[in-house]
């Protein structure tokens, strides 16, 4: 019996390896437009589109990354200027988007830009430390989408949606987790929209990766700094030793893995491939930490990630 359900789910995933195989043709007439392309996930991704033949528009936050990325691609790839937060610069960049891909519409939108800090307990936070990544990673997210939505329901086109592990899962305070769970939600809740237009709704939930996302530098720096601007009555609750001894996810910060192109060739898929997957888990992690411990009884988590002084 244990030999033909072995036998059964080796002809699954090679069923799927085959049929997730093809990708879609006329690459060099197909526009992908891209968020958060300074650095990280969206600036290989960039690369790597543009190296495969497809149009892409990428959108960088600084002049730095926007001359970077001119000088280590193609003609193809177009750069500008996008601050997700802004609706000033989204309203913008969607413009100059219609502009470019005229009738044709846009193919694909990789919804990659993120920030990560500030992350510490909730009750170190105030709401506009709240708002502020909001903005950028869940409301930047949803501006940008709407704003090319109607180009992308001409195309029959991609949303490519990049969320997290820390969607599935909670184990920190503050904003970041809050805005990867939006994240989801607005990822599912449009795939159901958007299916009756020929729109694929796909979802990166990546595990922890070397990033500017996962810098165990900054986020040191901004949880001392953030201690350091607590009233005294709340450091008291947390006693004199919290600070030195509360390694919440630094060992995870540590073990992050280095091959970004793990992310990077979900994220490729998802935008190329004609039969993509509905979600990729990014990473070994996620695979077999993260998105496991999402399905667990609620208080087997909490036991797991429960602080230990």
């Amino acid at each position: 019996m244990f030999l033909y359900i072995l036998a059964l789910v080796v002809l699954y995933y090679v069923y799927r390896w085959i049929s997730e195989m093809p990708r879609v043709p006329d690459k060099g007439n197909k526009y992908v437009y891209i968020t958060g392309c300074d650095t990280g996930f969206g600036n290989l991704l960039a690369r790597h589109l543009d190296q495969l033949g497809f149009r892409v528009i990428a959108g960088c936050y600084s002049e730095k990354g926007e001359e970077d990325l001119k000088k280590s691609c193609s003609e193809r790839l177009t750069v500008t200027h996008l601050d997700v937060a802004s609706k000033d610069s989204v309203a913008k960049v969607a413009a100059f988007i219609k502009d470019i891909v005229g009738a044709r519409g846009l193919w694909a939108v990789v919804n990659n830009a993120g920030v990560a800090v500030p992350s510490a307990p909730c009750d170190w936070l105030t709401i506009d430390d709240y708002t502020s990544m909001l903005n950028v990673n869940l409301n930047g997210v949803i501006a940008v989408t709407l704003s090319v939505l109607p180009l992308i329901k001409k195309a029959k086109g991609r949303v490519v949606n990049v969320a997290s592990v820390f969607g599935r899962v909670s184990p920190t305070g503050g904003p970041y987790t809050v805005s990867k769970y939006g994240v989801e939600a607005f990822n599912d809740s449009l795939r159901i929209n958007m299916q009756m237009f020929g729109v694929k709704v796909l979802c990166i939930e990546p595990g922890f990766f070397k990033t500017n996302v996962t810098n165990s530098d900054l986020h040191s720096k901004t949880v001392i700094a953030l201690w350091e601007r607590l009233p005294q009555e709340v450091k008291d609750d947390y006693g004199p030793d919290y600070l030195n001894n509360c390694t919440c996810l630094d060992l995870f910060f540590k073990m992050s893995d280095g091959d970004l192109m793990k992310v990077v060739s979900c994220m490729e898929h998802a935008v190329s491939a004609v039969r993509p997957r509905t979600r990729y888990s990014a990473g070994w992690d996620a695979k077999f930490f993260w998105l496991p411990l999402s399905y667990m009884p609620t208080w087997l988590f909490d036991y797991i990630m429960k602080p230990r002084l």
